[in-house]
């Protein structure tokens, strides 16, 4: 199991607020987060909860730039770049991103050429519709083999254009245009996404259908979110993107030994 560390340099993230809206505090968090144990921090600087407006890829990257110089330049720990913008991602790359999160699920062809182009990893997520209309009554005929059918076919998509398919992680998409029910549902069914040949990720920390389910405020989550860890990685996830990596490693641990037993 990997963790994924969540390094937010937004103004509006819904799981901090824009506490790490500085680019010093947002290095000093991503840092902390390593000597935690994360295998990968990953850098946003554009919002994506529901209902978010979109930002200039120059300001994306003017919030981004010098979080990743710097982590570059003072931890091995491997960085992911999470954006939707071919611009943010190439740049990025140039400053010594090895990933690329794409929360819009390589429907740009800039994005697959990008990708393809440099050789980096990718994370090929799933979103309904966009962060500012998502979740608006979210509908499917069946969530898992819904998401499954539209995994597959961006997985080919990119591996016919070059992408190499053992750099691809996939991701369902928690919360990017699902119901509580649908949430709960992928992340019971992840057995059924391994059937795609590749690693999956889950995105289940502080999210709001866990809000929901223990009437918790965003800062409250954390026993919701080490639960859905623990289930993913139990059904089979490989990589889970959390806020808190400390936490989330000790429950893993036990699991993972309780499971070995």
């Amino acid at each position: 199991m990997h963790i994924m560390g969540v390094v937010n340099v937004t103004p509006d993230s819904f799981s901090d607020s824009g506490k790490f809206f500085d680019h010093e505090v947002a290095v000093k968090h991503a840092l902390s987060l390593a000597e935690e144990g994360a295998d990968i921090v990953d850098v946003g600087g554009e919002s994506s909860r529901p209902g978010a407006e979109s930002v200039s890829a120059d300001e994306e990257w003017r919030r981004v730039e010098p979080v990743i110089t710097a982590l570059e330049k003072e931890t091995d720990v491997p960085i992911s770049i999470d954006t939707m913008k071919p611009d943010v991602a190439w740049k990025a790359i140039e400053a010594g991103a090895i990933m690329v999160n794409d929360v819009s699920g390589l429907r740009n062809p800039e994005m697959v050429e990008l990708v393809a182009r440099e050789h980096v990893a990718v994370t090929i997520m799933h979103m309904l519709g966009e962060p500012r209309t998502m979740q608006d009554k979210p509908e499917y005929q069946d969530v898992v083999s819904d998401i499954k059918g539209y995994l597959r076919r961006q997985m080919d998509v990119a591996v016919k254009a070059g992408v190499s398919q053992e750099s691809i992680v996939l991701d369902p998409g928690l919360g990017f245009g699902k119901t509580v029910d649908h949430n709960l549902r992928l992340i019971n069914h992840v057995t059924d996404f391994l059937e795609l040949g590749r690693p999956i990720l889950i995105g289940a920390s502080r999210k709001s259908f866990i809000g929901h389910l223990t009437k918790a405020n965003v800062d409250e989550r954390l026993e919701g979110s080490l639960a859905a860890a623990v289930i993913a990685a139990v059904r089979g996830a490989r990589m889970v993107r959390v806020h808190d990596v400390k936490q989330t490693l000790r429950a893993l641990k036990v699991a993972e030994a309780i499971l070995r037993a």
